[in-house]
């Protein structure tokens, strides 16, 4: 489960990296329609490839269908948080992760309208500005397996966790010119290595301290409420970006987040197998 947890944040990190620069190249050379057309065709692509499929499929008799599993009820959400409230291991870190995911989405847009509006960057450089930096998230995923061999899961994670919320608060001193771009890229490189080394562990660390009955409602919980902490918070940055400045507003954000490290796990909770081959799947580390 580790190993292949790694292999999807490396994926993730090579097609943001390829989706990053590429719109904003394209949106430096074409009109947006354009860049709205191209967006549109790999998915009517998709929609006539199905409608082939579905025509060399002839008269066959069609699969039956399986039984899917339901949505997560309130009933089961409620039940996830209770969960993750009450375990002194998930707790911290789940306050930890939200916080520091909404911090850094937050900033975001802000640090776009800086860029590409009182700076006077280029939409191409804005791109390259956080493009380049992925290739620290297949550096850090790369990164982890050794890392957490010498170390072990705890030291790793603590590390990782507390260097990835250094780094955003430098954002608020860039400047124009290409020395004020590559300050982006150095910091976005440093933050997005540090990802890449925390995600893949984090992720396994928080199977581990999940009984197997308990995880699709857990995860449900936790990734509905990053998702509307991160909604949340943009729209709190921006109301903070209007009655201030968009670089004071990221400067407080980066602010915030050097303190979210205070809500890392500072102890080992990782629970222990007499015999790790006989651990289940999804309780196996990186290693």
């Amino acid at each position: 489960m580790g190993r292949s947890l790694g292999r999807q944040f490396r994926w993730f990190w090579a097609a943001y990296a390829v989706s990053t620069f590429g719109t904003w190249l394209a949106f430096d050379a074409f009109a947006l329609i354009a860049i709205l057309a191209l967006d549109a065709g790999p998915a009517e692509v998709s929609m006539l490839a199905a409608a082939g499929i579905r025509a060399i499929g002839g008269r066959e008799p069609h699969p039956a269908r399986t039984a899917t599993p339901p949505r997560p009820r309130a009933d089961d959400l409620l039940e996830g948080w209770r969960y993750i409230l009450a375990g002194p291991a998930l707790r911290p870190l789940f306050f930890n992760t939200v916080l520091v995911n909404g911090l850094i989405m937050a900033a975001s847009p802000l640090l776009a309208v800086l860029m590409l509006g009182d700076l006077g960057f280029a939409p191409w450089q804005y791109g390259l500005a956080f493009g380049v930096p992925c290739i620290g998230g297949l550096i850090g995923s790369r990164l982890a397996r050794p890392l957490l061999a010498r170390y072990g899961q705890h030291k790793v994670m603590l590390t990782a966790g507390t260097l990835r919320a250094c780094w955003p608060l430098g954002l608020a001193f860039i400047h124009p010119g290409p020395t004020g771009l590559i300050l982006v890229i150095a910091i976005e490189l440093g933050l997005i290595t540090c990802m890449g080394v925390f995600n893949p562990i984090f992720a396994t660390y928080r199977l581990q301290q999940l009984p197997s009955d308990r995880v699709a409602r857990t995860l449900s919980a936790w990734s509905i409420t990053s998702k509307a902490t991160i909604a949340a918070m943009t729209g709190v940055w921006g109301l903070l970006a209007g009655l201030t400045s968009p670089r004071t507003a990221i400067a407080i954000a980066g602010l915030l987040l050097l303190a979210t490290s205070l809500l890392l796990p500072r102890h080992d909770r990782t629970p222990q197998h007499k015999n790790a081959d006989q651990a289940p799947p999804e309780r196996q580390t990186l290693a």
